[in-house]
């Protein structure tokens, strides 16, 4: 709050002074950013919650937690709301949500398990010593997404580029959520699905069993036996395409990791070099000559 005061100067002349006084805190997790960021973590826990028996609600949930990902980053920008937390909310968010639909295709598809767990990790590890190596070798006010040509072209062009980083991200996404719709709908993938009234809860290696909706439901025309007797009756054509349009991306997106794991710990391991010179180690060379 901005307070006045008049005073003379050397001349009489009467001189307008502003003092200024330190107003209220801002409240930083109120920030509109932020609040779209919490609505995204609803999202993505109401998408978990329908997951294991409603593909379509939850690829529609998980999706539009997914797309808000670019609004809060545009909404930073426009009320000048930047801030670390957000940027941790934001990457947290993603690491998570992407790790649960992981572990559900794992699940899913036990053969692949090993595969999927495999990106699990990688994603975790990049981002977390990506993130870790910006902040202790570039300084407190560096920002992730501030990556130094020099060091990585491919890292520079691709957070430097909110369209790239977007499209990747997104198509990224797209792949693993036509592979969970395929998990419902596609018998090449899940060969329960298959019909047969013989063995309808077969355990075939390559797919979760899948019961007789009435071993859940006690009413059969329950919503959630209603919606798990759709879901095997969906058609794959949509997600196989969804799956061919989005595989390419996936794969540079997970080159991009492997990138930038490799990049943060050359750069971590110079930060590491730096400082053993400076505290003059070792010693045991010194003590030698």
């Amino acid at each position: 709050m901005a307070t006045t005061q008049n005073r003379a100067n050397g001349n009489g002349a009467a001189v307008r002074s502003t003092k200024v006084t330190q107003g209220e805190q801002e409240n930083i997790f109120l920030f509109i950013p932020n609040l779209i960021g919490y609505s995204r973590v609803v999202l993505a826990l109401a998408s978990l919650y329908y997951m294991p028996l409603h593909p379509r609600t939850c690829s529609i949930l998980y999706s539009v937690s997914c797309l808000l990902d670019a609004l809060d980053g545009y909404a930073a920008r426009a009320y000048e709301q930047s801030t670390k937390f957000g940027a941790v909310l934001d990457m947290v968010t993603d690491r998570c949500t992407t790790t649960c639909l992981l572990v559900f295709l794992a699940q899913a598809f036990p053969r692949w398990s090993i595969v999927f767990q495999g990106l699990i990790s990688l994603d975790l590890a990049s981002h977390y010593m990506h993130m870790y190596a910006t902040l202790s070798m570039g300084g407190s006010g560096q920002s992730h997404k501030n990556v130094d040509e020099s060091r990585s072209w491919l890292l520079k062009q691709y957070y430097s580029n909110n369209k790239v980083l977007f499209t990747f991200c997104a198509l990224n996404e797209l792949f693993f959520i036509a592979l969970y719709l395929l998990s419902f709908s596609s018998p090449l993938l899940s060969p329960t699905l298959l019909a047969d009234n013989n063995n309808p809860s077969s355990v075939q290696p390559g797919s979760p069993a899948v019961p007789k909706p009435s071993a859940f439901f006690a009413s059969p025309f329950s919503a959630a036996a209603m919606e798990m007797a759709r879901a095997n009756k969906m058609d794959s054509t949509v997600p196989w395409i969804l799956v061919g349009v989005s595989a390419p991306i996936m794969v540079l997106k997970q080159w991009i990791n492997i990138v930038q794991m490799v990049k943060a710990s050359q750069w971590l391991a110079e930060g590491d070099r730096e400082m053993r010179r400076k505290a003059g180690l070792p010693r045991r060379e010194k003590k030698r000559q």
